[in-house]
């Protein structure tokens, strides 16, 4: 029986009888339990989005959790003394950045055109078009304000194009270029 359904799933993807069927990936099992997620939605590894209550969160287009972001629906807190665990619901709007290691804790809403720096702690709603950063996460500016003084730093000696990436098997003498010239300009930028 079990290889009758492998066959059926193989012929069913368009796959050959050599070719594995791809495991589920948590993001699947998270879709399949209620997590409702936009396009473009850009998961980076270790991140934690709150399995056991995930249907009580919605993510948006457009959105990137980098490394290890933490998304929370449920506040265990009370579970030893109420025998209760308090559950919320969080919303995470279009065009949204989160950092590394920030944590998003229940019940809050981040609207559209959202910055969260790295390591922020985000305790309450963030309206449009704001960059939050901090522990617990403050308003910091507005992102098109973020976003014009970024591009004012971009120049011909600090902006890489994709030969300056792993992805690219970038050499070491462009690395040390790159070294270089941060150790010059502050920054650089990378395509």
């Amino acid at each position: 029986m079990k290889s009758l359904l492998k066959r059926l799933a193989i012929k069913a993807l368009g796959l050959n009888n050599n070719s594995k069927i791809p495991p589920k990936t948590l993001l699947d099992k998270l879709k399949e339990n209620g997590l409702k997620v936009g396009e473009n939605f850009n998961m980076l590894p270790e991140c934690i989005i709150d399995f056991s209550h995930c249907w009580h969160i919605t993510i948006g287009d457009n959105v990137t959790l980098a490394p290890r972001v933490h998304i929370l629906a449920h506040d265990a807190s009370t579970k030893m003394h109420l025998n209760y665990t308090k559950v919320k619901n969080v919303t995470i709007g279009n065009n949204v950045f989160i950092g590394t290691g920030s944590i998003v804790m229940p019940g809050v809403s981040i609207a559209d055109n959202v910055i969260v720096g790295a390591g922020s702690v985000v305790t309450k709603d963030i309206p449009e078009n704001s960059v939050y950063a901090g522990n617990p996460a403050k308003f910091i500016c507005l992102t098109n304000d973020f976003v014009e003084k970024q591009k004012a730093e971009i120049n011909l000696s600090n902006t890489f194009d994709e030969t300056y990436t792993l992805r690219a098997n970038i050499s070491a003498e462009k690395k040390k270029g790159m070294i270089d010239s941060a150790k010059v300009n502050g920054s650089v930028f990378v395509i």
